[in-house]
Order: C-alpha cells, then structure tokens, then sequence
C-alpha cells in the first residue's frame, strides 16, 4: 500500500470556486481570499501572494532591507528563509534551537540580539516548525527592547493558535502563510503576507505590482513606476482553489490533532523511537515529527520500501554549501540543530489520511524498530 507523505484532495466548495473563475463569473477570487483569510486569521490586512516565498521576499521589501543588514533566523529552516535575506545583499544569522520542538531557541536569540545592538538589526523571522510555537509575547517584547521587527514564517502554521488566538493575529509585524510548503505540495501555489500595520501593507501593496501607480482620472494605460517593486501577484484560478481550502482548515487540523495522538499513543515506548511533546493543546500537528535513535536515513530508506514517504524537517542551515562557504560555518556550531537533524523523521499526517493508512504507518515503524541493534 502507497503511502505518500502527502495528499491533497479537492472538496466540492473548491471545484464550485474554480468553475466560477473559469466561467468568468464577476468575482474577484483574489480579492475574496484576501478578505475572508483577513477574517479567518483576525489581522486587519492580508495580501495575496504567488507563493509563500514570495510572501517572505515581499516582507523583506516591505520593510526596506538594505545591503549589509543583518536579519536574525533559526538554523532550523527552510532555505526561503535566508534565500530572501541573501537577495538583498543582507546578511542572515542563524541562531540554535529548542531540543523538543526545532523552534528558534529564544535564550540564544536574545543573547544574540544584547550582544549586538546595532542599527543595521533590521528583523527577526521566526519559523514555527510544524506548527507549534515559542513564547511568541517573549519574541514581541524583545523586537519592542532591541528595535527588530518580527516576521512570522508560518508556512507550517495556517490556522495554527497561540494563547487562543490565530498565527497572524498575535503581534509580530508580518507574517507569512505558504499554500504549498515544503514537501506537501499542494495541487496550486499560493502565499499570504498579513500585517496590521498601514505602513508596512501601503509599501507592500505597491511593490507586488512593480511599484506601478495610476491617477483614477487618467486613462487605465497611463501609469507611473515610483520604486523597484516586483510581480508577485496571484492567479485567479490558485485564489479560487485556496478560498475552500482556508474553509476546510479547522476541521483539517482537528484530524491531524486526532491522527497524532493516534500515532503517539502506539509509538510511545517502542525501542529507539522518540514521539513528539503531546502536552500542548495548541500544536495543529501539520508534521509529525518523531526521532529515531540509529540510522534514521536507513530507517527512511526501509519505509520507502514498504511503500510510506517520509519527510525531513529540516537539513540545518549552517550544513548547506552555500551559507556553510558564504559565512565560514563548522558542524559543530550549532549543536542541538546537528542532534536533531542526525535524529528526526517526520511521518505522513493529513486530514484525509485513513485509520487503515495511520494504522498500516504505525505498523510498519514497528516493525522496523524491531530490525534496530
């Protein structure tokens, strides 16, 4: 049986969205995805963007990043993270990360921020790595005392809450949505940047269409460019899909939750097999994450076998070519990252997952626990 990793399935809400855009019906998809995910997440403005990469490059836009700034990160992240940052010829810095829950390590974070107040500090992103999030009210405060603001990268965390409220709604400056992260691919792409500051959308919203303005009492081909901005609007087709998708999403991540303590409560105790910290209500479980003790890629290689994708969250930063020549980064220097990377495995988890599919994953990383020495 093919278990893939992950697997999307249109509802009957999204195929009445896209016909509608494919009927050239008078309805701006985008625009309504833009207002009902405003609503849904409780932030005051929401931009549509191509992808969630682009959401993250439009952020650093937005807030002006310039050569030679420096924009805090976890180690632990996708590569679009410190990819956008690089474009601009600023610097990112990669800070360690939390053992049970490959978040950013805020001891280390604010260590880091005390040792080195400069006004070239522009921003922190803040990864929430399936989901699940740090002391958000503590990453806020800290953007207030050293001047930095907070982006959110959310790719993992869309209708995910903190405290009881919504990621988007709680307090940082920007934050990202990605439609199709990293190895869950969705049958179309979509990102999201949100804020709730007039200034931050203002500039965002004139640099996704190429900074191009118009005087509403002049012809519509009559324009103007004010700044370098980019293209990084969405299509209609993509917003008329995603509008079901952000319907569907509560009860999306109510059968994660169910499919997670499902998985944990088999795997708890199964030799060289650690499950994820359960004791947090709020984790929507968009990955399930365990470690497995030895061989964790044969481990990989023997599910593939039996037919189950697994995925990796994430090759830490500092081992990739690229940043590990670029800054002079060792192995060993940031340890709990490296740790975790030789040890996590993240299993299939979606809402359409099957109690036989979860049933037949569960078995199988059984079984080939057993085969460990």
């Amino acid at each position: 049986m093919e278990i893939p990793f992950s697997k999307y399935e249109s509802s009957r809400e999204a195929h009445s969205y896209v016909s509608d855009a494919l009927d050239g019906e008078e309805i701006n998809q985008v625009e309504e995805l833009e207002n009902e995910f405003a609503s849904y997440v409780g932030a005051e403005y929401a931009l549509a963007t191509s992808h969630g990469t682009s959401a993250l490059h439009l952020a650093m836009l937005a807030l002006d990043l310039k050569r030679g700034d420096k924009v805090v990160c976890s180690v632990n992240a996708h590569p679009s993270v410190p990819e956008v940052v690089r474009h601009f010829d600023a610097e990112p810095v990669f800070i360690d990360i939390y053992e049970d829950n490959y978040n950013i390590n805020l001891d280390k974070l604010e260590n880091y921020l005390e040792d080195n107040k400069s006004k070239k500090l522009k921003a922190v992103i803040v990864t929430h790595i399936a989901g699940t999030t740090v002391d958000l009210e503590r990453v806020y405060s800290m953007g207030k005392i050293y001047n930095v603001k907070i982006v959110e990268d959310a790719c993992d965390a869309l209708g995910a809450t903190y405290k009881g409220q919504k990621i988007g709604s709680t307090g940082a400056d920007i934050v990202c949505f990605n439609f199709s992260p990293h190895l869950r691919k969705n049958i179309c792409n979509g990102g999201m940047l949100v804020t709730n500051d007039d200034e931050i959308i203002e500039r965002a919203r004139l640099l996704a269409n190429h900074a191009i303005v118009r005087d509403e009492d002049a012809l519509e081909y009559i324009y103007d460019v004010v700044d370098i901005g980019n293209d990084y609007s969405l299509s209609q087709l993509n917003a008329a899909y995603i509008r079901a998708q952000i319907e569907e999403q509560d009860n999306n991540i109510a059968r994660q939750q169910e499919i997670a303590r499902i998985y944990s409560e088999k795997l708890d105790g199964v030799d060289h097999i650690t499950i994820p910290d359960m004791s947090n209500d709020e984790h929507p479980f968009s990955l399930y994450i365990i470690k497995i003790d030895k061989n964790r890629d044969s481990f990989a290689v023997e599910l593939r076998d039996e037919g189950i994708t697994a995925g990796l969250h994430y090759i830490p930063l500092h081992l990739l070519t690229y940043y590990k020549s670029k800054y002079s980064l060792r192995v060993n220097d940031f340890p709990v990252a490296l740790r975790s990377y030789q040890q996590v495995l993240s299993l299939p988890i979606y809402a359409n997952m099957s109690d036989e599919d979860v049933q037949n994953v569960i078995e199988t990383v059984k079984k080939i626990a057993k085969t460990r020495v």
